[in-house]
């Protein structure tokens, strides 16, 4: 399940976020996302070169560039994430354009750090003011975090006991707030693996056998939006475009319906189930969203289960 929320998420360019006990693998499926991301276009490669390029960072020719993957370390400053200096220079989100920011630990960050990510993960850019001058860098990024469900690690876990008070666990999920929760489109929790599971020979799919369908999807989503600027996934659509490109059917949308209203969706993350449906009908090959898509993208709103009233 785990692998299948982030080959959606790496499709359509979603913005994820993994949550479980100490040694479940969230790391290490956050790392290996880049080895199932699709290849950058020409485009895409000058853009990054561009960027990279302000900051300092050597490049080769656009061919030959793989997508960015930034994972700055938690004691980051704000100016450090999203650009600054005496002379503006790009920070970790632009850096991370067209590529992935990895945020581990989510919650050990500065709250004012992780509520200036709002902006640039709402418009794909950031505006960088100084006396001297105002300078726009690009940041179109797909951000990945993942936490613990509590301060010691084990609320949830049938075979860890879990030290932490109620009051202790509300205060550790409030350092996130609801808002820049909500931008999150792929909510995962996962447990730690059995001795069962470890020891077992099946060792599942490659990544490159993931990775050509992540390619066919993006490739479907680039000739569908080819005539609109910025526009490079699914989850680049605006509330505007997604009432054009992902429209449901009478069966999908009473499905929705119920389901915003059980979890207590809010209109982004209403938003967000459509662009995520829309990647779930593009994997498969269809023209259309249908209601199983629909059904497997509020599976992925699972973490508003746990914040919906009631």
């Amino acid at each position: 399940m785990a692998k299948r929320a982030l080959e959606v998420a790496a499709a359509g360019g979603h913005n994820a976020i993994i949550v479980g006990p100490p040694g479940s693998g969230k790391t290490m499926l956050a790392r290996r996302l880049p080895t199932i991301l699709p290849s950058l276009t020409r485009e895409e490669s000058l853009e990054v070169i561009k960027v990279h390029s302000v900051a300092g960072i050597i490049r080769t020719a656009p061919g030959a560039i793989a997508r960015p993957f930034r994972a700055p370390h938690h004691t980051i400053s704000d100016a450090g994430l999203i650009g600054g200096g005496p002379s503006p220079r790009p920070g970790e989100v632009s850096l991370a354009h067209h590529g992935v920011l990895f945020l581990d630990e989510l919650p050990e960050f500065r709250r004012n750090v992780l509520e200036a990510l709002r902006q640039p993960l709402e418009d794909g850019y950031v505006t960088v003011a100084r006396a001297s001058a105002s300078v726009v860098f690009p940041a179109r990024f797909m951000v990945v975090a993942a936490m613990n469900p509590c301060p010691c690690g084990y609320h949830g876990d049938p075979r860890r006991r879990c030290s932490c008070s109620a009051d202790r666990i509300d205060k550790y999920r409030a350092r996130i707030s609801g808002p820049l929760f909500d931008r999150f489109d792929v909510q995962l929790a996962v447990a730690n693996p059995t001795w069962h599971e470890l020891g077992g020979s099946d060792t599942g799919e490659t990544s490159a056998a993931i990775q050509t369908r992540v390619q066919g999807a993006r490739q479907i989503q680039l000739d569908r939006y080819r005539n609109l600027i910025g526009v490079f996934a699914n989850a680049h659509l605006s509330a505007s475009q997604v009432k054009r490109w992902c429209p449901l059917d009478a069966v999908g949308a009473r499905l929705l319906g119920r389901a915003a209203e059980r979890l207590g969706l809010s209109a982004r993350a209403h938003g967000k189930v459509l662009r995520l449906a829309r990647t779930i009908a593009d994997l498969a090959g269809a023209t259309e969203i249908r209601p199983a898509d629909v059904a497997e993208a509020v599976q992925y709103r699972g973490l508003d289960r746990v914040r919906a009233p009631g």
